[in-house]
């Protein structure tokens, strides 16, 4: 039997990175500032909570929740809280030769929230592949661990790539030939976009299952389906991590004790409070809020 010929193509790459230098997700304090520095690498810097100010070249740029910069290698750059609210910052520096990158020269946008699963991606693969100190800027190494998860330095890699494209496709491309890339929780066929937005509204009360239900206008077991199989989480376990994360943010502003933060959040005991925060955290609201002040840089 004659072997049949095949033409074989060979696959163009329009962005490689070919090193990741540090991957981090801040907690600062309100009132945090950062050292200005400048790199001969890439830095994506992207307000996940609250808003911060970024300097670049002596420019001040502020970067609100949900915005992302990118500062080029060689520019100058700095950022810090706005005295007022604790931001959760994500930034990864990395290494890309490619051509295109120039597209992101100095660049700040706002992500689709069905990109950013990318960047959050990269976080988490990132505390599975390397020992990433607790937020500390002063990190100039990743360590890896021990005994690191199986591929996580290539997925670093190829998620970052994947982001990149990505942005670069949404802003060069009509929205019809992007349609592919929507997340089925933004497709509004399902509650589940109604539910976090009441959760997340109403983070500081105390809403019964029925109540939310009653809401979005749907049956409970219906909403408690399609919210698992969306999030991979239930209703209420979901509310409770939205009150942690506000929590943290309150204990990291450092303006309303242990107890008047548990008594914002609607839970019943301040004791009740330090357990469920340790349970999300690892750590008492006490031993988080010392760890962000040792840890947060100051001039």
């Amino acid at each position: 039997m004659a072997m049949k010929h095949y033409f074989r193509h060979k696959l163009q790459n329009l962005i490689v990175v070919s090193k990741v230098i540090t991957i981090h997700y801040f907690e600062f304090d309100k009132n945090f500032r950062a050292e200005e520095e400048s790199h001969d690498f890439w830095e994506l810097v992207y307000a996940d909570r609250e808003s911060i100010v970024c300097t670049a070249d002596d420019v001040e740029i502020p970067l609100s929740e949900g915005e992302m910069l990118f500062h080029k290698p060689g520019t100058r750059h700095a950022l810090f809280a706005n005295g007022r609210k604790a931001p959760n910052m994500c930034i990864v520096s990395f290494e890309c030769k490619s051509e295109a990158m120039r597209f992101f020269e100095d660049r700040r946008l706002r992500p689709d929230k069905s990109f950013v699963r990318f960047l959050y991606n990269i976080v988490e693969e990132g505390k599975r592949t390397f020992d990433i100190p607790f937020s500390s800027p002063e990190c100039r190494r990743m360590r890896l661990l021990d005994k690191p998860t199986l591929g996580g330095e290539q997925l670093i890699k190829n998620y970052l790539e994947l982001l990149l494209i990505n942005l670069m496709r949404s802003l060069t491309e009509t929205p019809r030939g992007n349609e592919t890339f929507l997340h089925e929780s933004e497709l509004g066929n399902k509650p589940v976009g109604e539910v976090l937005r009441i959760l997340n509204e109403h983070v500081e009360e105390n809403l019964s299952v029925d109540e939310i239900c009653t809401a979005v206008g749907y049956s409970r077991a219906y909403v408690f389906r399609e919210f698992k199989a969306t999030t991979g989480k239930s209703v209420m376990a979901y509310y409770a991590s939205l009150k942690i994360e506000r929590a943290k943010q309150l204990l990291r502003e450092g303006e309303l004790s242990v107890r008047q933060i548990a008594e914002r959040l609607q839970f019943d005991t301040p004791n009740y409070f330090s357990k469920t925060f340790k349970r999300h955290t690892g750590h008492t609201p006490t031993a988080y809020q010392k760890r962000v002040f040792t840890n947060a840089k100051r001039p």
